[in-house]
């Protein structure tokens, strides 16, 4: 079982989003597990094997482990029995308390359709008489929450990361086909100081929360925090 499970479209959309919570939690003791939900074949550089190795260095960075890695088609995501059922899977073997997906209010399309897919699956594994692939037996999540990936808005509530800032970046710094230049890279907006824009930005919301760093998140339902999300402060 797991304390969290977050899921993304792509790997690296995590560690952009919330890399220093997983950090921040993994280093508590908490559970955390990472499901990226294509294998981002159609990224403009790197390759599937490259990302994977990538995305397998960033999980053990942030001391986070499973790292799942689901093969629904880069651009092709979107709202389907399939894709819902594949989700659902994974939810009901890893059994999380809370689930972690992009904030849909993003440019890049795939953001938003992954938190749609996890959503209905977050609903469908609760429910007893669904059946899944596996046919395995139903799994209430606690909660669901949302992270930003390319945006900036302002949240409903952030986390402090102060302590963790520095294992987020080096979790970024593991996806070196995206996030550095090469002779051979084609030039995009992760290879233009992206990290360093993230970096600003949590910057930004720390000192928002009187903090140093903090990653912001949203929530559906009304939040009931006792200090933190498990209460640890």
């Amino acid at each position: 079982m797991l304390d969290i499970l977050a899921f993304g479209a792509h790997s690296d959309d995590v560690e952009i989003g919330m890399g220093g919570t997983i950090a921040k939690y993994t280093k508590k003791g908490f559970r955390i597990g990472i499901c990226d939900l294509t294998q981002a074949e159609l990224s403009s550089n790197g390759t599937v094997e490259t990302r994977k190795n990538e995305a397998a260095l960033a999980a053990e960075i942030l001391g986070a482990g499973p790292r799942i890695s689901l093969a629904l088609p880069d651009r092709g995501l979107f709202l389907n029995q399939a894709a819902v059922m594949e989700a659902v899977s994974v939810i009901r073997m890893y059994k999380p308390k809370l689930v972690f997906v992009p904030y849909q209010k993003d440019r890049h399309p795939d953001h938003g359709h992954a938190a749609e897919i996890v959503e209905e699956a977050v609903f469908s594994a609760g429910i007893h008489k669904y059946e899944d692939a596996k046919k395995q037996p139903a799994h209430k999540v606690q909660n669901i929450y949302y992270y930003m990936i390319n945006g900036f808005h302002k949240p409903e509530f952030v986390i402090d990361i102060s302590e963790t800032m520095a294992q987020k970046k080096e979790s970024l710094g593991a996806y070196q086909s995206q996030f550095s230049r090469s002779e051979q890279s084609v030039e995009t907006p992760l290879t233009n100081g992206y990290i360093e824009t993230v970096e600003a930005r949590e910057k930004l919301l720390g000192k928002e929360a009187g903090v140093t760093y903090a990653e912001g998140f949203f929530s559906k339902r009304t939040l009931l925090l006792n200090n933190d999300l498990f209460g640890g402060g």
